[in-house]
Formats: C-alpha cells, structure tokens, sequence
C-alpha cells in the first residue's frame, strides 16, 4: 500500500488515502514509440496476472471529444488548448485513475502532465502557472522517459511509418518552418528541451528510445517488474538512467 500524494493541491473531494495499485508514466516526444510499448507492457502484465488500465491525453469521457473536434479546425487559442487539456487529465484523474489504483490495478498512462507542461511552455504559457494548474497530478510509482537523441531522427521515424505529420505534433500553429517537416523538426527540439528540463525535476528513469523495440521493451519490462514487485525503492529523484548511451536501429 501506498499513501497518495500529489504534486500540490487535490482536486475536490479527493481525498489522500493509501492504495494498492501502480501508477506508471511513459512519457516522451512525437514518434518516439511510447503507444506501442504501452501496448506491449499491457500484453505482458496482463499475460502475468495482473490487471491493467491503459489510458492517456485526450481520452477522457468530459473533455476528449471536444478537444480532437477543435484541433481539426486549427484554430484552437493557446489559453484554451492548456484549459482543455488540464480538464481532460482532470477528468480521467478522478473517474478512471483515482478509482483503478485503489482497486489494485495496474495504470499504465501515455504521457502525464509532463507533456502538457512542455507544450503549454513552448507556447509560451508561465511555467509556474501551468505547473501550478497540475498540482491536481498524483505523484506516479515511476516516470519512464523514453529519450531519443534528435528531433531529425523522430521526423525520419514519422516519414518510414507513412501516417504523415499531424498539424499539431508538427507545431505548425507556431509558425516555425516552411513545411510540415521542417516545423516538425523544429517543434520536437524545443520540446525535447523541455523534457530534458524537467528530467530532474520531477525524476524521470531515461530510457535510450533509439534502440530497437525489442531492446527498449526489455528494459522496460524488467524495470516494470522491480516497480511490481516491490523492489524498487530508489527514489526517484535520483535515479540513474536505465539504459547506457548506445544507439541502434528502431526495428
């Protein structure tokens, strides 16, 4: 059992009692795989017994609708895009998180706030206020941040998959280059510092993304299972980096 705790004030209502379950983050830029090592942890803990909630931005029953139907416009205010998005993890925060964690399961999360917080400041959002405005967060079990060298390497993954480059994940409402590439490119380098910012701070396990799947999920994996299991009690803000430096193809 662990006792809540959150990165400032609870949401109404919400208050801080033990729970059984683990919450886990896998966090990172655009491209870089953190949907499909979601899926593959869920198959593996699931495969070992344990009960699974997968979610993420955007999903939420409140807010996820209405924020896709926005963006399709592209003309969604800054102010409004942070206020939507804050409203959205709100909601799946107290209806969907809140109670599977007492419940025992396991909550595996596509993003957290560290991905609101990191575009909200690219766009030139206060730092402290947006901070402030996801104190609501629960502190995770653990944060994985799956970390890739450079923003060219997750425009090359984007242009290999074929699914082309989303408006939004491309910062085109920046104005930051000529063409959807070119933004994109530029986009993700501003939030990969941001998350490198925030490394620190909030006391992310680095995982080297620019491995092979089958890599990066095995590091993963083991590293799950210590936090499952029990054996993991670093703290987190000073934990080592999972993986060592060395790159090869994502395959």
């Amino acid at each position: 059992m662990r006792e809540m705790a959150f990165y400032g004030t609870a949401l109404p209502g919400i208050e801080p009692e033990p729970y059984r379950g683990k919450l886990i983050v896998i966090e990172g830029a655009d491209g870089v795989g953190r949907s499909t090592h979601i899926d593959l942890l869920r198959s593996w803990l699931e495969a070992r017994g344990h009960a699974v909630l997968d979610t993420g931005m955007t999903r939420s029953v409140l807010a996820g609708r209405g924020i896709k139907e926005a963006k399709m416009g592209h003309i969604l205010g800054r102010l409004t895009m942070q206020i939507f998005y804050a409203t959205d993890f709100a909601d799946r925060l107290e209806n969907e998180m809140l109670p599977a964690l007492r419940a025992g399961f396991i909550v595996l999360t596509d993003r957290y706030i560290y991905s609101a917080i990191a575009r909200a400041v690219v766009r030139g959002a206060d730092p402290n206020w947006i901070r402030s405005v996801y104190g609501i967060a629960l502190v995770p079990d653990v944060i994985f941040y799956l970390r890739i060298r450079s923003s060219k390497e997750l425009g090359e993954r984007v242009l290999a998959s074929g699914r082309g480059f989303d408006y939004w994940e491309s910062g085109m409402d920046l104005h930051l280059g000529d063409d959807f590439y070119d933004s994109f490119v530029e986009y993700q380098t501003l939030l990969l510092r941001e998350f490198d910012r925030m490394s620190g701070e909030y006391g992310f396990r680095t995982v080297d993304a620019s491995r092979s799947i089958r890599r990066v999920g095995a590091d993963l994996r083991r590293a799950v299972a210590r936090v499952v299991d029990g054996e993991d009690a670093t703290d987190k803000a000073t934990q080592a980096p999972l993986t060592s430096s060395r790159a090869s193809s994502y395959t």
